[in-house]
Protein backbone atom coordinates (compact mmCIF):
# COMPACT_ATOMS: atom_id res chain seq x y z
CA UNK A 1 0.00 0.00 0.00
CA UNK A 2 1.04 3.74 -0.42
CA UNK A 3 3.03 5.07 2.47
CA UNK A 4 4.35 9.12 2.71
CA UNK A 5 6.18 10.50 5.53
CA UNK A 6 7.18 13.61 7.06
CA UNK A 7 9.98 14.72 9.22
CA UNK A 8 9.44 17.88 10.96
CA UNK A 9 10.67 20.07 14.64
CA UNK A 10 8.26 21.64 16.69
CA UNK A 11 8.76 24.82 17.31
CA UNK A 12 8.22 27.27 20.02
CA UNK A 13 5.27 28.13 18.26
CA UNK A 14 4.10 24.95 19.00
CA UNK A 15 4.21 24.93 22.86
CA UNK A 16 0.67 25.42 23.61
CA UNK A 17 0.57 24.59 27.86
CA UNK A 18 3.01 25.00 30.24
CA UNK A 19 6.47 23.41 29.81
CA UNK A 20 6.68 24.05 26.21
CA UNK A 21 4.00 20.82 25.64
CA UNK A 22 2.89 20.86 22.26
CA UNK A 23 -0.99 20.51 21.94
CA UNK A 24 -2.39 16.75 20.24
CA UNK A 25 -4.34 18.89 18.10
CA UNK A 26 -0.67 19.70 15.96
CA UNK A 27 0.00 16.19 15.40
CA UNK A 28 -3.61 15.80 13.97
CA UNK A 29 -3.21 18.60 11.44
CA UNK A 30 -0.18 16.68 10.41
CA UNK A 31 -1.87 13.75 10.02
CA UNK A 32 -4.62 15.98 7.84
CA UNK A 33 -1.78 17.01 5.76
CA UNK A 34 -0.20 12.97 5.29
CA UNK A 35 -3.56 12.38 3.90
CA UNK A 36 -3.81 14.90 1.72
CA UNK A 37 -0.87 13.94 0.06
CA UNK A 38 -1.97 10.29 0.11
CA UNK A 39 -4.71 11.01 -1.74
CA UNK A 40 -3.23 13.29 -4.24
CA UNK A 41 -0.68 10.84 -5.43
CA UNK A 42 -3.43 8.14 -5.34
CA UNK A 43 -6.80 9.72 -7.12
CA UNK A 44 -4.97 12.67 -8.35
CA UNK A 45 -7.77 15.00 -6.35
CA UNK A 46 -7.26 16.34 -2.17
CA UNK A 47 -10.67 14.47 -0.92
CA UNK A 48 -12.04 15.25 2.08
CA UNK A 49 -11.05 13.44 5.70
CA UNK A 50 -14.69 12.10 6.61
CA UNK A 51 -13.78 10.71 9.97
CA UNK A 52 -10.98 9.34 12.52
CA UNK A 53 -12.31 6.21 13.67
CA UNK A 54 -9.64 6.21 16.76
CA UNK A 55 -6.75 8.35 18.33
CA UNK A 56 -4.39 7.48 20.74
CA UNK A 57 -1.91 9.92 22.33
CA UNK A 58 0.68 7.37 23.87
CA UNK A 59 3.61 10.17 25.01
CA UNK A 60 4.34 13.65 25.40
CA UNK A 61 5.76 16.23 22.33
CA UNK A 62 7.63 19.07 23.49
CA UNK A 63 9.08 22.35 21.58
CA UNK A 64 12.72 21.22 20.15
CA UNK A 65 11.39 17.69 19.73
CA UNK A 66 12.16 16.30 15.85
CA UNK A 67 9.30 13.94 14.99
CA UNK A 68 8.41 11.45 12.13
CA UNK A 69 4.77 11.55 11.01
CA UNK A 70 3.91 8.35 8.63
CA UNK A 71 0.73 7.31 6.94
CA UNK A 72 -0.41 4.57 4.43
CA UNK A 73 -3.40 3.96 2.94
CA UNK A 74 -4.91 0.69 4.45
CA UNK A 75 -7.83 -0.15 2.32
CA UNK A 76 -9.31 1.16 -0.66
CA UNK A 77 -12.90 1.69 -1.11
CA UNK A 78 -14.97 2.74 -4.17
CA UNK A 79 -14.81 6.29 -2.82
CA UNK A 80 -13.02 5.84 0.53
CA UNK A 81 -9.72 5.55 1.51
CA UNK A 82 -8.92 3.59 5.06
CA UNK A 83 -5.60 5.04 6.64
CA UNK A 84 -3.35 4.10 9.41
CA UNK A 85 -0.93 7.36 10.69
CA UNK A 86 1.67 6.73 13.20
CA UNK A 87 4.14 10.21 15.00
CA UNK A 88 7.36 9.20 16.23
CA UNK A 89 9.34 11.15 18.46
CA UNK A 90 13.06 11.00 16.58
CA UNK A 91 15.08 13.14 18.87
CA UNK A 92 14.37 14.93 21.73
CA UNK A 93 15.06 17.82 23.16
CA UNK A 94 17.10 18.61 26.36
CA UNK A 95 16.26 21.51 28.48
CA UNK A 96 16.95 20.02 31.59
CA UNK A 97 20.72 19.88 29.88
CA UNK A 98 20.68 23.18 28.63
CA UNK A 99 18.37 25.56 26.69
CA UNK A 100 19.81 23.86 23.26
CA UNK A 101 20.52 20.05 24.08
CA UNK A 102 18.75 17.44 21.99
CA UNK A 103 19.76 14.14 21.83
CA UNK A 104 18.97 11.28 18.88
CA UNK A 105 17.19 8.65 20.41
CA UNK A 106 18.30 5.16 19.43
CA UNK A 107 14.60 4.02 20.18
CA UNK A 108 12.16 5.95 18.57
CA UNK A 109 9.21 6.59 20.85
CA UNK A 110 5.33 6.07 18.90
CA UNK A 111 3.46 9.48 20.50
CA UNK A 112 0.53 9.15 18.39
CA UNK A 113 -1.16 6.44 16.57
CA UNK A 114 -4.57 7.03 14.86
CA UNK A 115 -6.63 5.33 12.06
CA UNK A 116 -9.35 7.52 9.34
CA UNK A 117 -11.36 7.57 6.44
CA UNK A 118 -11.02 9.83 3.55
CA UNK A 119 -13.41 9.84 0.65
CA UNK A 120 -12.92 11.31 -2.73
CA UNK A 121 -15.79 11.23 -5.14
CA UNK A 122 -15.86 9.19 -8.23
CA UNK A 123 -16.08 12.03 -10.77
CA UNK A 124 -12.89 13.70 -8.92
CA UNK A 125 -10.53 10.87 -9.37
CA UNK A 126 -8.14 11.13 -11.74
CA UNK A 127 -5.84 8.36 -11.44
CA UNK A 128 -7.22 5.15 -12.33
CA UNK A 129 -5.78 1.61 -11.03
CA UNK A 130 -6.03 -1.48 -12.54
Amino acid sequence: MLTVSHTLRLSQQDAHYGGQLVDGARVLALFGDLATELLIRHDGDEGLFRAYESVEFLAPLYAGDFIEVTATISHVGRTSRKMTFVCKKIIQSRPDLSESAAEVLSEHIVTTTAQGTCIVPLDKQRIQHG
